[in-house]
């Protein structure tokens, strides 16, 4: 069976190594960045099933090089970094990243998070062959490209992004509980911070917003989130 293979661009030598180690053990293939320069270069020679990347980097930080990667590549991008802000989660997920891991990190938390990455992107909880859709409106979700079509308006998508309007569009007009998508947006919900589903859900919203379409996510106090469209931007 072919090992899952895991690309970590990092520039501190002692965590990249220590990091690399605990990850072969439980049989990932590992590549560490060589050279800072060529980050794209050396991911497509790899082909990583995930990307582990740090923010602070020599000459352009991971914020670049996540947007970078994501013209390469729809793999989970996992950010690893000591800064803990919100608005440092939020730029991760802004640029592309599917994850935030701060450190100092417990090597069991970011194997489990590896796990449900991989899980969600290449498992048993990997699409399905055969395009599904899920249309309301004049919207159309396309599941397996990862696209909003509106008319001829195609809006690409990041992966939690495309999970929680398909959990939104499937269900509407019914509330669906903040349990409900934390279930589905991350299978070890023990190491998940309350505020990352409020993230991902501003993320989309603004995602909306900037195409147009505004208003169609609605917070139900005390019970999670419903999708309603806006007949007037549809």
């Amino acid at each position: 069976m072919e090992k899952h293979r895991i690309y970590i661009v990092e520039d501190d030598v002692k965590i990249a190594s220590l990091l690399a180690e605990t990850l072969r053990k439980y049989q990932y293939e590992v590549a560490i960045v060589e050279n800072f320069e060529a980050i794209i270069e050396e991911c497509k020679q790899m082909d990583p099933h995930i990307v582990l990347l740090d923010i602070n980097l020599p000459t352009y930080d991971g914020y670049y090089w996540c947007r970078q990667l994501r013209q390469h590549t729809k793999c989970p991008i996992l950010f690893i970094s000591a800064r803990s802000g919100e608005m440092d989660q939020i730029f991760a997920l802004e640029n592309g990243g599917d994850d935030f891991i701060t450190k100092p990190f417990n090597y069991e938390i970011v194997l489990a998070k590896i796990r449900s990455h991989l899980r969600r992107t290449y498992g048993e909880y990997a699409p399905k062959q055969g395009e599904r859709t899920i249309k309301q409106g004049q919207l159309t979700l396309y599941l397996e490209r990862m696209e909003l079509h509106l008319k001829e308006l195609v809006i690409p998508l990041q992966k939690k992004e495309c999970i929680i309007l398909d959990l939104l569009m499937g269900n509407a007009p019914r509330v669906v509980s903040r349990d409900q998508l934390l279930e589905h947006l991350w299978d070890d919900q023990a190491f998940v911070d309350e505020n990352t589903l409020n993230v991902n859900m501003t993320r989309v919203r603004k995602k909306l917003a900037d195409y147009g379409i505004a208003s169609c996510i609605e917070t139900v106090r005390g019970a999670g989130y419903r999708f309603i469209l806006n007949t007037e931007e549809m």
